[in-house]
Protein backbone atom coordinates (compact mmCIF):
# COMPACT_ATOMS: atom_id res chain seq x y z
CA UNK A 1 0.00 0.00 0.00
CA UNK A 2 1.25 3.48 -0.84
CA UNK A 3 2.29 5.50 2.21
CA UNK A 4 1.42 8.72 0.38
CA UNK A 5 -2.11 7.45 -0.14
CA UNK A 6 -2.62 6.22 3.41
CA UNK A 7 -5.03 8.14 5.68
CA UNK A 8 -4.03 10.52 8.43
CA UNK A 9 -6.07 12.10 11.21
CA UNK A 10 -5.39 15.63 12.47
CA UNK A 11 -7.51 16.17 15.57
CA UNK A 12 -11.06 15.53 14.30
CA UNK A 13 -10.17 15.90 10.62
CA UNK A 14 -9.67 12.65 8.71
CA UNK A 15 -7.71 12.92 5.46
CA UNK A 16 -7.67 10.17 2.84
CA UNK A 17 -4.06 10.84 1.78
CA UNK A 18 -0.94 12.78 2.76
CA UNK A 19 -1.06 15.43 0.01
CA UNK A 20 -1.89 19.09 0.59
CA UNK A 21 -2.17 21.89 -1.94
CA UNK A 22 0.07 24.50 -0.39
CA UNK A 23 -1.29 28.02 0.19
CA UNK A 24 -0.30 30.17 -2.80
CA UNK A 25 -0.83 33.92 -2.93
CA UNK A 26 -2.75 34.97 -6.04
CA UNK A 27 -2.51 38.76 -5.54
CA UNK A 28 -5.89 39.09 -7.26
CA UNK A 29 -8.42 40.10 -4.59
CA UNK A 30 -10.53 43.27 -4.66
CA UNK A 31 -9.92 45.19 -1.43
CA UNK A 32 -9.28 41.86 0.25
CA UNK A 33 -12.36 40.17 -1.23
CA UNK A 34 -12.15 36.97 -3.25
CA UNK A 35 -13.54 37.13 -6.79
CA UNK A 36 -14.02 35.03 -9.94
CA UNK A 37 -10.29 34.31 -10.17
CA UNK A 38 -10.37 32.70 -6.73
CA UNK A 39 -13.51 30.79 -7.70
CA UNK A 40 -11.66 29.26 -10.65
CA UNK A 41 -8.36 28.72 -8.84
CA UNK A 42 -9.78 27.14 -5.68
CA UNK A 43 -12.33 24.93 -7.43
CA UNK A 44 -9.70 23.71 -9.90
CA UNK A 45 -7.18 22.69 -7.24
CA UNK A 46 -9.84 21.24 -4.96
CA UNK A 47 -10.09 18.53 -7.66
CA UNK A 48 -6.34 17.85 -7.72
CA UNK A 49 -6.53 14.59 -5.78
CA UNK A 50 -4.96 16.18 -2.69
CA UNK A 51 -6.83 15.39 0.50
CA UNK A 52 -6.51 18.99 1.69
CA UNK A 53 -6.44 22.32 -0.11
CA UNK A 54 -5.14 25.33 1.82
CA UNK A 55 -6.44 28.75 0.83
CA UNK A 56 -3.69 31.28 0.26
CA UNK A 57 -2.34 33.63 2.94
CA UNK A 58 -5.51 35.35 4.12
CA UNK A 59 -4.70 38.58 5.88
CA UNK A 60 -6.35 39.62 9.11
CA UNK A 61 -6.34 43.39 8.56
CA UNK A 62 -5.89 45.68 5.54
CA UNK A 63 -2.40 46.89 6.48
CA UNK A 64 -1.43 43.26 7.01
CA UNK A 65 -1.60 42.55 3.26
CA UNK A 66 1.54 42.00 1.24
CA UNK A 67 0.05 43.75 -1.80
CA UNK A 68 -3.17 45.64 -2.57
CA UNK A 69 -4.35 42.45 -4.31
CA UNK A 70 -3.94 40.11 -1.35
CA UNK A 71 -6.83 38.12 0.10
CA UNK A 72 -8.30 39.14 3.45
CA UNK A 73 -10.84 38.05 6.04
CA UNK A 74 -11.46 41.06 8.26
CA UNK A 75 -15.07 42.14 7.71
CA UNK A 76 -18.45 40.97 6.47
CA UNK A 77 -17.63 41.82 2.85
CA UNK A 78 -14.48 39.69 2.74
CA UNK A 79 -16.29 36.87 4.53
CA UNK A 80 -19.28 36.97 2.19
CA UNK A 81 -17.06 36.90 -0.90
CA UNK A 82 -15.76 33.46 0.04
CA UNK A 83 -19.17 31.87 0.65
CA UNK A 84 -20.12 30.98 -2.95
CA UNK A 85 -16.62 29.70 -3.66
CA UNK A 86 -16.67 27.34 -0.72
CA UNK A 87 -20.23 26.26 -1.52
CA UNK A 88 -19.07 25.21 -4.99
CA UNK A 89 -16.07 23.34 -3.59
CA UNK A 90 -18.28 21.42 -1.16
CA UNK A 91 -20.67 20.52 -3.96
CA UNK A 92 -18.04 19.00 -6.23
CA UNK A 93 -15.04 18.02 -4.08
CA UNK A 94 -14.39 15.91 -0.99
CA UNK A 95 -11.13 17.70 -0.21
CA UNK A 96 -10.78 19.31 3.20
CA UNK A 97 -10.37 23.08 2.98
CA UNK A 98 -7.85 24.80 5.22
CA UNK A 99 -6.99 28.48 5.38
CA UNK A 100 -3.68 30.16 6.16
CA UNK A 101 -4.12 33.24 8.36
CA UNK A 102 -1.41 35.85 7.93
CA UNK A 103 -0.08 39.34 8.55
CA UNK A 104 2.71 40.68 6.35
CA UNK A 105 4.18 43.10 8.87
CA UNK A 106 7.06 45.07 7.35
CA UNK A 107 6.79 43.17 4.05
CA UNK A 108 3.43 44.77 3.34
CA UNK A 109 2.59 47.70 1.06
CA UNK A 110 4.31 46.06 -1.91
CA UNK A 111 3.52 45.86 -5.59
CA UNK A 112 2.36 42.52 -7.00
CA UNK A 113 5.24 40.28 -8.12
CA UNK A 114 4.46 40.79 -11.81
CA UNK A 115 4.59 44.56 -11.16
CA UNK A 116 8.09 44.33 -9.71
CA UNK A 117 7.27 43.50 -6.08
CA UNK A 118 8.90 46.63 -4.66
CA UNK A 119 7.55 48.67 -1.75
CA UNK A 120 4.77 51.12 -2.64
CA UNK A 121 5.49 54.62 -1.24
CA UNK A 122 2.78 56.31 0.80
CA UNK A 123 2.43 59.00 -1.87
CA UNK A 124 1.63 56.33 -4.45
CA UNK A 125 -1.08 54.53 -2.51
CA UNK A 126 1.03 52.51 -0.08
CA UNK A 127 0.45 52.27 3.64
CA UNK A 128 2.46 52.49 6.83
CA UNK A 129 3.62 48.99 7.72
CA UNK A 130 4.16 47.67 11.22
CA UNK A 131 6.68 45.25 12.72
CA UNK A 132 8.31 44.24 15.99
CA UNK A 133 11.00 46.88 15.42
CA UNK A 134 11.40 49.88 13.13
CA UNK A 135 13.83 48.04 10.86
CA UNK A 136 13.29 47.98 7.09
CA UNK A 137 13.19 44.65 5.29
CA UNK A 138 15.87 45.88 2.93
CA UNK A 139 17.98 48.96 2.38
CA UNK A 140 16.14 51.89 0.85
CA UNK A 141 12.69 50.95 2.04
CA UNK A 142 10.65 53.10 4.42
CA UNK A 143 10.89 51.59 7.90
CA UNK A 144 7.88 50.01 9.59
CA UNK A 145 6.39 51.43 12.77
CA UNK A 146 7.34 49.43 15.84
CA UNK A 147 4.23 47.90 17.37
CA UNK A 148 3.13 49.18 20.76
CA UNK A 149 0.91 47.35 23.24
CA UNK A 150 -2.28 48.56 21.57
CA UNK A 151 -1.04 47.41 18.16
CA UNK A 152 -0.11 43.98 19.47
CA UNK A 153 -3.56 43.57 20.98
CA UNK A 154 -5.28 44.78 17.81
CA UNK A 155 -3.47 42.28 15.61
CA UNK A 156 -3.95 39.38 18.00
CA UNK A 157 -7.65 40.16 18.14
CA UNK A 158 -7.75 40.41 14.33
CA UNK A 159 -6.36 36.87 14.08
CA UNK A 160 -9.08 35.71 16.47
CA UNK A 161 -11.81 37.47 14.50
CA UNK A 162 -10.56 35.93 11.24
CA UNK A 163 -10.51 32.47 12.86
CA UNK A 164 -14.13 32.87 13.93
CA UNK A 165 -15.12 34.04 10.46
CA UNK A 166 -13.27 31.06 8.96
CA UNK A 167 -15.25 28.72 11.18
CA UNK A 168 -18.52 30.36 10.11
CA UNK A 169 -17.46 29.73 6.51
CA UNK A 170 -17.02 26.03 7.30
CA UNK A 171 -13.22 26.00 6.99
CA UNK A 172 -11.93 22.63 8.20
CA UNK A 173 -8.50 23.67 9.51
CA UNK A 174 -6.33 26.73 10.04
CA UNK A 175 -2.64 27.34 9.52
CA UNK A 176 -0.93 30.38 11.05
CA UNK A 177 1.73 31.89 8.81
CA UNK A 178 4.86 32.13 10.94
CA UNK A 179 7.29 31.89 8.02
CA UNK A 180 8.76 33.67 5.01
CA UNK A 181 9.59 36.90 6.79
CA UNK A 182 6.03 37.92 7.61
CA UNK A 183 4.94 39.37 10.94
CA UNK A 184 5.04 36.33 13.23
CA UNK A 185 8.38 35.30 11.74
CA UNK A 186 9.60 38.87 12.25
CA UNK A 187 9.03 38.44 15.98
CA UNK A 188 10.90 35.13 16.01
CA UNK A 189 14.01 36.21 14.12
CA UNK A 190 16.73 38.24 15.85
CA UNK A 191 17.41 39.84 12.47
CA UNK A 192 14.07 41.66 12.54
CA UNK A 193 13.27 41.77 16.25
CA UNK A 194 15.43 44.22 18.22
CA UNK A 195 12.89 44.87 20.96
CA UNK A 196 14.03 45.34 24.56
CA UNK A 197 10.70 44.53 26.23
CA UNK A 198 9.12 41.15 27.00
CA UNK A 199 8.79 40.43 23.25
CA UNK A 200 12.46 40.75 22.33
CA UNK A 201 15.94 39.56 23.21
CA UNK A 202 15.94 35.94 24.39
CA UNK A 203 14.33 33.19 22.35
CA UNK A 204 11.66 32.88 25.05
CA UNK A 205 10.76 36.53 24.58
CA UNK A 206 10.89 36.42 20.75
CA UNK A 207 8.55 33.41 20.77
CA UNK A 208 6.14 35.06 23.18
CA UNK A 209 3.94 37.01 20.76
CA UNK A 210 3.59 34.27 18.11
CA UNK A 211 2.66 31.87 20.91
CA UNK A 212 0.11 34.33 22.28
CA UNK A 213 -1.46 34.62 18.83
CA UNK A 214 -1.54 30.84 18.45
CA UNK A 215 -3.14 30.36 21.86
CA UNK A 216 -5.81 32.96 21.08
CA UNK A 217 -6.63 31.39 17.70
CA UNK A 218 -6.65 27.88 19.14
CA UNK A 219 -9.11 28.98 21.82
CA UNK A 220 -11.37 30.69 19.26
CA UNK A 221 -11.49 27.84 16.73
CA UNK A 222 -13.60 24.72 17.45
CA UNK A 223 -11.80 22.14 19.55
CA UNK A 224 -12.35 19.34 17.01
CA UNK A 225 -10.78 21.32 14.15
CA UNK A 226 -6.98 21.32 13.77
CA UNK A 227 -4.70 24.36 13.82
CA UNK A 228 -1.16 24.16 12.47
CA UNK A 229 1.68 26.63 11.96
CA UNK A 230 3.97 27.24 9.02
CA UNK A 231 7.52 28.08 10.06
CA UNK A 232 10.78 28.99 8.42
CA UNK A 233 13.28 26.52 9.85
CA UNK A 234 16.19 28.83 9.06
CA UNK A 235 16.74 32.38 7.86
CA UNK A 236 19.72 31.17 5.79
CA UNK A 237 21.66 34.07 7.36
CA UNK A 238 24.34 33.80 10.04
CA UNK A 239 23.00 35.02 13.37
CA UNK A 240 19.37 34.59 12.32
CA UNK A 241 16.60 32.17 13.21
CA UNK A 242 17.77 28.57 12.83
CA UNK A 243 16.73 24.94 13.15
CA UNK A 244 17.56 24.68 16.86
CA UNK A 245 15.27 27.62 17.63
CA UNK A 246 12.60 26.21 15.32
CA UNK A 247 12.58 22.97 17.30
CA UNK A 248 12.21 24.91 20.55
CA UNK A 249 9.29 26.84 19.03
CA UNK A 250 7.67 23.63 17.78
CA UNK A 251 7.95 22.10 21.25
CA UNK A 252 6.18 25.10 22.75
CA UNK A 253 3.48 24.93 20.08
CA UNK A 254 2.95 21.25 20.86
CA UNK A 255 2.38 22.10 24.51
CA UNK A 256 -0.30 24.54 23.42
CA UNK A 257 -2.15 22.07 21.22
CA UNK A 258 -0.75 22.62 17.74
CA UNK A 259 -1.73 19.87 15.31
CA UNK A 260 1.05 20.18 12.74
CA UNK A 261 4.16 22.12 11.79
CA UNK A 262 4.50 23.04 8.12
CA UNK A 263 8.25 23.44 7.66
CA UNK A 264 9.60 25.88 5.08
CA UNK A 265 12.53 28.31 5.30
CA UNK A 266 13.84 31.78 4.50
CA UNK A 267 12.13 35.05 3.66
CA UNK A 268 13.13 37.39 6.47
CA UNK A 269 16.23 38.87 4.84
CA UNK A 270 17.36 39.64 1.27
CA UNK A 271 20.83 38.49 2.41
CA UNK A 272 19.69 34.87 2.59
CA UNK A 273 21.77 32.27 0.76
CA UNK A 274 19.53 29.27 0.11
CA UNK A 275 20.97 25.89 -0.86
CA UNK A 276 18.35 24.83 -3.41
CA UNK A 277 17.81 21.28 -4.60
CA UNK A 278 15.05 18.65 -4.86
CA UNK A 279 13.45 18.25 -1.44
CA UNK A 280 15.98 20.64 0.08
CA UNK A 281 13.74 21.42 3.07
CA UNK A 282 12.83 17.83 3.93
CA UNK A 283 15.69 17.45 6.48
CA UNK A 284 14.28 20.40 8.41
CA UNK A 285 10.86 18.76 8.64
CA UNK A 286 12.46 15.48 9.66
CA UNK A 287 14.45 17.13 12.45
CA UNK A 288 11.37 18.95 13.78
CA UNK A 289 9.29 15.76 13.65
CA UNK A 290 11.89 13.76 15.54
CA UNK A 291 12.58 16.40 18.20
CA UNK A 292 9.10 17.81 18.78
CA UNK A 293 6.95 14.76 18.10
CA UNK A 294 4.45 16.75 16.07
CA UNK A 295 3.10 15.81 12.64
CA UNK A 296 5.09 17.68 10.04
CA UNK A 297 4.33 18.84 6.51
CA UNK A 298 7.28 19.34 4.20
CA UNK A 299 7.51 21.63 1.18
CA UNK A 300 10.00 22.80 -1.42
CA UNK A 301 10.88 21.32 -4.82
CA UNK A 302 8.82 18.18 -4.29
CA UNK A 303 7.73 17.36 -7.83
CA UNK A 304 7.61 13.60 -8.41
CA UNK A 305 5.25 10.97 -7.02
CA UNK A 306 7.97 8.54 -5.97
CA UNK A 307 9.91 11.37 -4.33
CA UNK A 308 6.84 12.23 -2.23
CA UNK A 309 6.23 8.53 -1.50
CA UNK A 310 9.77 8.06 -0.18
CA UNK A 311 9.48 11.12 2.08
CA UNK A 312 6.33 9.81 3.76
CA UNK A 313 7.23 6.10 3.71
CA UNK A 314 10.59 6.75 5.37
CA UNK A 315 9.02 8.86 8.11
CA UNK A 316 10.83 12.05 7.18
CA UNK A 317 7.52 13.92 7.18
CA UNK A 318 3.87 13.03 7.64
CA UNK A 319 2.56 14.98 4.64
CA UNK A 320 3.83 16.80 1.58
CA UNK A 321 2.54 20.16 0.36
CA UNK A 322 2.92 21.12 -3.29
CA UNK A 323 2.61 24.61 -4.72
CA UNK A 324 4.11 25.47 -8.11
CA UNK A 325 3.95 21.86 -9.22
CA UNK A 326 0.20 21.87 -8.60
CA UNK A 327 -0.20 24.98 -10.73
CA UNK A 328 1.69 23.29 -13.56
CA UNK A 329 -0.12 19.98 -13.11
CA UNK A 330 -3.52 20.58 -11.44
CA UNK A 331 -4.19 16.82 -11.44
CA UNK A 332 -0.89 15.89 -9.76
CA UNK A 333 -2.70 13.84 -7.14
CA UNK A 334 -4.44 11.78 -9.82
CA UNK A 335 -1.20 11.10 -11.62
CA UNK A 336 0.57 10.20 -8.37
CA UNK A 337 -2.26 7.82 -7.49
CA UNK A 338 -2.03 6.15 -10.89
CA UNK A 339 1.74 5.71 -10.49
CA UNK A 340 1.68 4.51 -6.88
CA UNK A 341 -1.49 2.43 -6.89
CA UNK A 342 -3.47 4.87 -4.75
CA UNK A 343 -7.06 6.01 -5.05
CA UNK A 344 -8.33 9.57 -5.27
CA UNK A 345 -11.75 11.18 -5.14
CA UNK A 346 -13.08 12.63 -8.39
CA UNK A 347 -16.49 13.86 -9.55
CA UNK A 348 -18.48 11.33 -11.60
CA UNK A 349 -18.27 13.58 -14.65
CA UNK A 350 -14.56 12.69 -14.81
CA UNK A 351 -14.68 8.96 -14.03
CA UNK A 352 -14.16 8.00 -17.67
CA UNK A 353 -10.92 9.99 -17.84
CA UNK A 354 -8.79 7.38 -16.09
CA UNK A 355 -6.44 5.34 -18.32
CA UNK A 356 -7.58 1.84 -19.19
CA UNK A 357 -4.71 0.49 -17.12
CA UNK A 358 -5.87 2.38 -14.02
CA UNK A 359 -9.43 1.21 -13.54
CA UNK A 360 -9.23 1.53 -9.76
CA UNK A 361 -7.81 5.07 -9.61
CA UNK A 362 -11.19 6.54 -8.64
CA UNK A 363 -12.42 3.38 -6.94
CA UNK A 364 -15.03 3.17 -9.69
CA UNK A 365 -15.34 1.25 -12.90
CA UNK A 366 -15.86 3.25 -16.07
CA UNK A 367 -19.55 3.52 -16.86
CA UNK A 368 -20.81 2.94 -20.36
CA UNK A 369 -22.32 5.46 -22.73
CA UNK A 370 -25.80 5.16 -24.15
Amino acid sequence: MSALFSPIKLRGLELANRIMVSPMCQYSADNGAANDWHFTHINMLALSGAAMFCIEATHVEPIGRITPGCLGLWDDATESALKPILASVRKHSKAAVAMQLAHAGRKGSSHRPWEGGQQIPLAQGGWQTVAPSAISHKEGEAPPAALDAAGLTRIRDAFVDAARRADRLGIDALELHGAHGYLLHQFLSPLSNHRTDQYGGSIENRMRYPLEVFEAVRAAFPADKPVGVRVSATDWVDGGWDLEQTIAFAQELKRRGADWIDVSSGGVSPLQKIALGPGYQVPFAQAVKQAAGLPTITVGLITEARQAEEIVASGKADMVALARRMLYDPRWGWHAGAELGGQVSAPPQYWRSQPSTQKELFGKTTFGAR
